[in-house]
């Protein structure tokens, strides 16, 4: 409905060649805003304000200029000058009731934006690394980024959801060598199990499906003849790398890497599993190890090398992150020959732009700060703007049981994952949970208040309002009462409780509120419109009753019911949230 009142004001300011001239560079969208105040009518604008500099005016006197110009539209009733030049404008009962029609004709499609054609988004969330189940931590990523997929589409811009699977360096070697070891349990050649292995019980279940006829297990001292001592007494890392390294000597490069690939195309299928089944899908899943197959990293080093952008130390090579304002400068290749993470990085931001997106979003881990400004730097560095990558960090789940922490390790085996977590708390409560707050503000998970089915849970309650009014419904059909919606329609003015008005009002702001949520990147502003909303709807349901004798009335209410549940059915359906028609 904000568009009633930008459209009104730039028609004003047309007739006013002086302040047209002064507004031309002006978004006349952001002089536009809710009140909070109702008293102050329905939208104010503060564009007066905006104006007097340019146009070398007060603002009351532009503000009266814009007030004389304003055309006659029945659905304002009044406008006022208020304080040093806002310009508040009062809606009629009709242009909310217009919005209601509105919301009954374009159903699924209300609150959406029309496509645009840029900026083309590439959004890369969760890129765990393959090396385990997801925990639930990885499901507030998912959750997250998948809400932040749907507002933006719902926004109207194109987006390609990708996970970047981190299937290159250490932390895979460190998994094939955990699945070697227990493979050589199940061929009775127990090792001891270094402390920096993975432990969980999924690597026994990856062994077991593993083809391993063509290979033969060495003898156990083979296998630990010459290592050095783990931790406690040792190094762990130091003992894990070179069990590692004797694994390959043993089972040849070949060999270790079956062992390797096998685990990860294992835990690659269970993830994607995990998430289609939690609904989140995803458009592309991108290979670190194809950056080194199709040479990328060298294609993105070779473009900072022809910038100036590398330089020679102590037998490494250098990016001067320095100069873009990172702490300090960054290896890309060591003194070995051997390529960085950091390079890796940017050659797949670079792979991102070079495929024609125009804005990358990255959610990362709250851990992964330091990363923003040197990944902007490789960006700025290769001719690109270091602005086309946002970073959208998300910070830690402690999840609860019985009042009690639980401990979350990949590598210990001793976390949730987030399959247990949708299985105890279903999907809903789990997708709904996860964005309540803050994507920047820590998540304590309370499994005893998402399974319960209260008001107290907010899910349970907004789901209850869906599931009541479609209650509403068949009991009318139950007892033979017929819903005339075209009768409802021209009925409307008939809405008149303070209940009724209030939730015609809040139904309008759903489309702002997709805009605001999708800009901000915060799902968590959808989540409170929805419980404002239902508690609006479940005072007014209990105030006044639908299914009365005077079918004018009935129709009108049962129209605006209808519009209630199709709004909560949209803002959950971007939750990825169900609605179900009885609970």
């Amino acid at each position: 409905m904000k568009h009633i009142v930008i459209d009104l004001v730039n028609q004003a300011l047309q007739t006013l060649p002086d302040l047209a001239e002064a507004a031309a560079k002006l978004s006349l969208e952001s002089t536009v805003e809710r009140t909070r105040d109702a008293s102050h009518g329905d939208f104010a604008s503060n564009v007066a304000m905006r104006l007097a500099k340019p146009a070398r005016k007060s603002p009351r006197e532009i503000a009266t200029s814009i007030v004389e110009a304003l055309g006659d539209n029945n659905q304002i009733v009044k406008v006022e000058i208020a304080g040093p030049g806002f310009i508040n404008f009062h809606l009629s009962p009709s242009a909310f009731h217009s919005e209601l029609e509105a919301i009954l004709d374009s159903g699924t499609e209300y609150g959406r934006q029309a496509k645009k054609d840029a900026p083309k988004i590439l959004l890369e969330f969760i890129s765990a690394n393959p090396t385990g189940p997801l925990h639930v931590g990885h499901g507030r990523h998912a959750a997250y980024g998948a809400s932040v997929g749907n507002l933006l589409e719902a926004a109207g811009f194109s987006v390609h959801r990708e996970y970047y699977v981190n299937d290159a360096g250490r932390q895979m070697d460190i998994l094939g060598t955990s699945v070697w070891l227990r493979w050589l349990e199940s061929n009775g050649v127990t090792a001891p199990f270094p402390t920096g292995g993975y432990r969980g019980d999924y690597i026994r279940d990856i062994v077991a499906d593993i083809d391993t006829a063509s290979l033969k297990a060495p003898k156990l001292a083979a296998v630990l003849d010459g290592l050095p001592a783990d931790a406690p007494k040792g190094d762990a890392d130091a003992f894990i790398d070179a069990l590692t390294a004797r694994a390959k000597e043993l089972q040849g490069d070949e060999g270790f890497d079956h062992f390797r690939q096998q685990a990860l195309e294992s835990i690659r299928a269970d993830i994607e599993d995990d998430l289609t089944e939690f609904g989140v899908v995803f458009d592309s899943w991108y290979s670190e190890q194809s950056l080194t197959k199709t040479r990328r990293i060298d294609d993105a080093l070779d473009v900072l090398k022809k910038r100036d952008m590398l330089y020679q130390k102590d037998g490494a090579t250098w990016f001067p992150a320095t100069r873009f304002g990172d702490e300090k400068d960054r290896v890309v290749i060591r003194a070995n020959g051997v390529k960085t993470y950091f390079a890796s990085d940017i050659a797949y931001h670079f792979d991102k732009r070079e495929r024609g997106f125009d804005q990358l979003i990255d959610i990362l881990g709250a851990d992964h700060h330091g990363y923003i400004e040197r990944l902007q730097a490789g960006l700025d560095a290769m001719g690109y703007q270091g602005s086309d990558l946002e970073v959208e960090l998300v910070q830690f789940v402690s999840l609860y049981r019985n009042g009690k922490k639980m401990q979350m390790s990949t590598r210990s085996g001793q976390f949730d994952t987030l399959r247990q977590l949708r299985a105890e708390v279903g999907n809903d409560a789990a997708r709904f949970y996860y964005v309540m707050r803050s994507n920047d503000q820590h998540l304590d998970f309370d499994l005893d208040v998402a399974t319960t089915q209260s008001n107290d849970n907010p899910v349970f309650y907004i789901q209850y309002a869906h599931a009541r009014i479609a209650r509403v419904f068949r009991k009318a059909d139950e007892s033979d009462i017929s819903w005339n919606s075209d009768n409802g329609r021209r009925k409307l003015s008939m809405l008149a409780t303070d209940q009724e008005k209030s939730l015609m009002s809040a139904l309008s702001r759903f489309p702002e509120i997709i805009e605001l949520a999708a800009k901000n990147r915060a799902p968590q502003t959808l989540v409170h419109y929805l419980r404002d909303l239902v508690s609006d709807f479940h005072s007014s349901y209990s105030a006044h009753k639908v299914l009365v004798d005077d079918a004018d009335l009935r129709d009108a209410r049962l129209t605006l019911y209808a519009a209630i549940k199709c709004v909560i059915a949209n803002g959950l359906g971007i939750l990825g949230v169900s609605a179900p028609e009885q609970m």
